[in-house]
């Protein structure tokens, strides 16, 4: 993985993406993380500079592309809370999608954002679901509203 710049950043967003390169670095299995807002814009990511051609979009998938999977997490975030509400669940804290080829994590962060983590279809799921919570548990606090914004504008300039 190619680390982002986080020249111009304040401190809190250069910890926050600190936190997320190392959990694609050092937990086994992960290929791609990223952190969206409640209303689906990425405020983080593993590859926040990396964006697809059409062509390598249909033949590489969500794989290669930072913002598929923004999209794919935030769907699952509003598919699933809409789900919650209907059956009057109470709060989505986590999900997961298995499949053949490999794995979909969303966990909630306090502040309405989601964590989405792509990971091999061998990857240890209690190992990536614990180092997310860990995630969460450090970066909810430190979303504020300033902060989202700063990320926001920082993913809009590495596009």
């Amino acid at each position: 993985m190619t680390a982002p710049s986080t020249f111009g950043l304040s401190t809190e967003a250069r910890n926050l993406q600190w936190l997320l390169s190392n959990l694609v670095e050092e937990v086994p299995g992960v290929h791609s993380v990223t952190v969206v807002s409640s209303d689906g814009l990425m405020l983080l990511s593993s590859d926040p500079g990396h964006q697809n051609t059409p062509t390598e979009a249909r033949e590489n998938g969500p794989r290669g592309s930072s913002a598929d999977l923004a999209t794919i997490v935030s769907g699952i975030g509003s598919l699933t809370i809409g789900a919650a509400k209907l059956m009057e669940g109470g709060g989505v804290k986590q999900t997961m999608v298995a499949m053949e080829e490999g794995s979909v994590f969303v966990m909630s962060i306090s502040d309405g954002s989601l964590l989405g983590v792509h990971a091999t279809p061998d990857c240890d799921m209690s190992v990536i679901a614990y180092h997310m919570a860990l995630f969460v548990g450090r970066a909810g606090h430190v979303l504020t509203p300033e902060l989202r914004s700063e990320l926001r504008k920082s993913m809009e300039s590495a596009q």
